[in-house]
């Protein structure tokens, strides 16, 4: 395309819109925008600031179509649509404009059930840290990882793509978000059970992650070996690329079951929730790692790694020993796609303090430490509770999940609450719907959940409970007597600021 060309973008204040406007001026050409919204009302008009991008808020004028050479539609518009219709110039899907512009960088793509969002952000941290620029999509109060956004956002400008990748539970969404960002390597944290309702059983939704092996083809793959379903889905699916593993030399707490690739149940010795030792009659079995983490101190976040080549003593500035597998991750990823000396990235896993929502403490409510934690799986709930036990001993947890796995998720989750709380606050309907069921099967836990009520409140997207249901979780709980509360699901952390309301 001829630099002088000019793009009218529809739809500007869509994520897709808003990024492909952003694209588009970024490698030279003129840009003009329009969004039914007005500016007010405008989700990302913040992130075009800067552009130097004529948008047309309210309504799509004449003269919008007089200014573009080429008019780029939203996906969600209709080929017949009036505005689409009375188009005299040439249109351009968004698959056409993903071809034309090209990510013209290196691209990491990290992918996985549980830890996707901190090992990406602390990815990031390392590289701004040594004045590496990852390109960012800026779209406030906005995830990310799925549909276009990260094939977009590849394509803003910045020396390196550090890109997390997720799935709504659509088969094809993962390899496509590989093979159009050019991905050249990538991270799995773990496949632990997730996304159920939408795709059937355990091994489906193992499959969808598995687009990410296929696609990267030759690439390089940074992968937990103590994970039975990554290690055997690389068996299956061949890869012929440089396979990194890591793990973490700790004792096993508990013995779990998860389908083997091979459709036999595999015994798991877990050290975290679907992470350990395990053998499998196929052959699948854990592999002696090139990357192993020992001496794991959780009281002074300290624990040594050793590499294919030295040993480094790493401090850490979060908790948990999901997170020493995270961390350990992500070192290695830092050290071969950035290309970094351990000795540049340490200083930045001793100062990351987490991400907003990750084992977060909020504050404190008549003396009780009030805590948040995203965790909206049965894999994820287990392995956060358990960590939170081993560091601080009993609290209170409010439930705020409605799994997306259904019921069965449900259950699972409750379980692992069951398993690890002092008392239970059933704050979302789904968690209340179980506990009601498990007083009716067992009244002697009266002591420990504390159900009023079932509400009416059905999930919303990923979102599990209401503001109210969050508030009247919360303030049950402190009126327990337990020195600290947990509320876990998106809606705690979505509706934290209530802690500070009460």
């Amino acid at each position: 395309m001829n630099k002088n060309t000019t793009f009218g973008v529809i739809g500007v204040c869509g994520a897709n819109g808003n990024l492909i406007a952003r694209v588009l001026k970024q490698r030279g050409y003129d840009v003009v925008g329009t969004d039914l919204a007005f500016k007010k009302d405008c989700r990302f008009a913040k992130s075009l600031e800067g552009y130097d991008i004529e948008v047309f808020y309210g309504n799509t004028p004449d003269t919008f179509f007089k200014k573009a050479d080429y008019v780029i539609p939203p996906l969600s518009l209709p080929a017949d649509a009036e505005v689409i219709r009375n188009c005299e110039k040439p249109i351009l899907g968004l698959e056409e404009v993903i071809e034309m512009i090209k990510p013209e960088k290196p691209v990491f793509g990290i992918t996985g059930t549980n830890g996707k969002t901190t090992s990406t952000t602390l990815l990031k941290k390392i590289a701004y840290d040594n004045s590496i620029k990852p390109c960012e999509h800026d779209l406030e109060g906005m995830q990310g990882n799925a549909e276009f956004i990260p094939i977009l956002q590849s394509r803003l400008n910045g020396d390196v793509g550090i890109l997390e990748v997720g799935t709504f539970g659509v088969p094809g969404t993962v390899g496509r978000i590989v093979k159009h960002t050019e991905m050249s390597s990538g991270l799995i944290t773990n496949i632990t059970p997730d996304h159920l309702n939408d795709l059937g059983s355990f091994m489906d939704y193992a499959n969808v992650k598995a687009e990410f092996i296929k696609e990267l083809g030759i690439g390089q793959l940074i992968v937990n070996g103590h994970d039975p379903t990554i290690m055997g889905l690389l068996r299956e699916l061949d890869f012929k690329g440089e396979v990194i593993t890591f793990g973490v030399d700790e004792l096993p707490d508990s013995i779990g079951m998860k389908e083997c690739v091979c459709g036999r149940e595999v015994a798991v010795k877990e050290i975290i929730s679907g992470c350990g030792y395990y053998f499998c009659q196929c052959g699948v079995t854990t592999p002696q790692v090139d990357y192993i983490a020992t001496n794991v101190d959780l009281a002074n976040r300290t624990f040594d790694l050793h590499t294919p080549t030295e040993k480094l003593t790493v401090k850490m500035g979060v908790d948990g020993l999901h997170n020493v597998y995270n961390i350990t991750g992500v070192i290695i990823a830092a050290h071969e796609f950035l290309d970094l000396p351990y000795e540049k990235i340490l200083p930045t896993i001793a100062s990351f303090t987490g991400v907003s929502g990750r084992m977060e403490e909020v504050g404190k409510v008549k003396g009780k430490d009030i805590f948040v934690d995203y965790a909206h799986n049965p894999a994820g709930v287990e392995t956060v509770l358990k960590e939170f036990k081993k560091l601080f001993g009993d609290f209170t947890t409010v439930i705020t999940v409605s799994s997306e796995s259904g019921e069965v998720g449900d259950v699972d989750i409750f379980n692992s609450v069951l398993k690890f709380s002092k008392f239970i606050v059933p704050a979302s309907m789904a968690s209340q719907k179980v506990a009601l069921e498990k007083l009716r099967n067992n009244p002697k836990l009266n002591d420990r959940i504390f159900l009023n009520h079932v509400d009416d409140f059905e999930k919303t997207g990923t979102l599990g409970a209401s503001e109210d249901e969050v508030r009247d979780g919360l303030r049950k709980a402190l009126n327990l007597d337990c020195e600290m509360v947990i509320a876990i699901g998106e809606a705690a952390t979505k509706f934290k600021d209530i802690v500070f309301e009460l």
